[in-house]
């Protein structure tokens, strides 16, 4: 049975991919600065979990891609406006992201978001909790009794807490577990959220062809076990 999944997958993912502006290499846009999901190496090259996972999809769908970063800020107009073709840069799945653009199957479970603070007895409730821009984060904590504190890049979040700008920072878990292991300055605290549906690709509305390509890729790559592979090496939650 496993054979013949992986076989009618194989088939799926096969061909060839058109584009209405008449080109054929399939850009994938990413932060990268967000680590382990994305970052950029020593070399100036992206690099983590999702440069793995992106470019096993495009060898597995027969699509010829090349990676372009873009601030978290624009990331979703700038797909929108064609400037490439594919957000993966650990995006959460939301209905409200939904209405603006369409997303594949999930390649990720939906990882819990943790706090980074200076104490274990930060005020999470009534105090100051910083959070990205655009965030999933962001909106619980506009959603609660703290006052919200919004940076462009993960790092200025991390930057308020050790500063004492922001009591804590709220962020997923893989993202500020290593922070915590490598700074004895800040820690992880107790109480954790479980918000957002999952991580997936971005496509635009109109791509529906690639989003069905890419959806076949990841259903391969779930199949045979190697999108576990990818997620235990790189720590970013629960396996499939």
């Amino acid at each position: 049975m496993k054979n013949l999944i992986l076989s009618t997958v194989a088939l799926a993912v096969a061909g060839s991919m058109t584009f209405a502006d008449g080109h054929s290499v399939v850009r994938l846009g990413t932060e990268g600065a967000y680590p382990p999901y994305n970052f950029l190496n020593d070399d100036g090259e992206v690099d983590g979990f999702e440069r793995e996972v992106g470019d096993e999809l495009c060898a597995r769908a027969e699509l010829t891609c090349e990676w372009v970063t873009n601030e978290w800020d624009s990331i979703i107009p700038n797909l929108v406006s064609g400037n490439y073709d594919v957000i993966i840069a650990g995006m959460s799945i939301t209905d409200e992201r939904d209405e603006v653009i369409d997303f594949s199957e999930a390649y990720t479970q939906p990882d819990p978001s943790a706090y980074l603070a200076l104490s274990a007895d930060a005020d999470l409730a009534g105090g100051v909790v910083a959070a990205q821009t655009g965030t999933i984060q962001a909106a619980f904590i506009a959603g609660t009794g703290a006052t919200l504190l919004e940076f462009a890049t993960p790092d200025e979040t991390v930057a308020a807490v050790k500063s004492g700008e922001a009591d804590a920072v709220l962020a997923d878990k893989s993202f500020l577990q290593p922070i915590a292991d490598a700074d004895g300055e800040v820690m992880l605290l107790a109480q954790e959220e479980l918000i957002g549906g999952g991580v997936g690709l971005g496509v635009r509305e109109s791509d529906g062809e690639l989003r069905e390509t890419l959806n076949a890729a990841i259903m391969s790559m779930k199949a045979d076990g190697s999108l576990n592979e990818l997620i235990a090496k790189w720590g970013v939650g629960e396996q499939f």
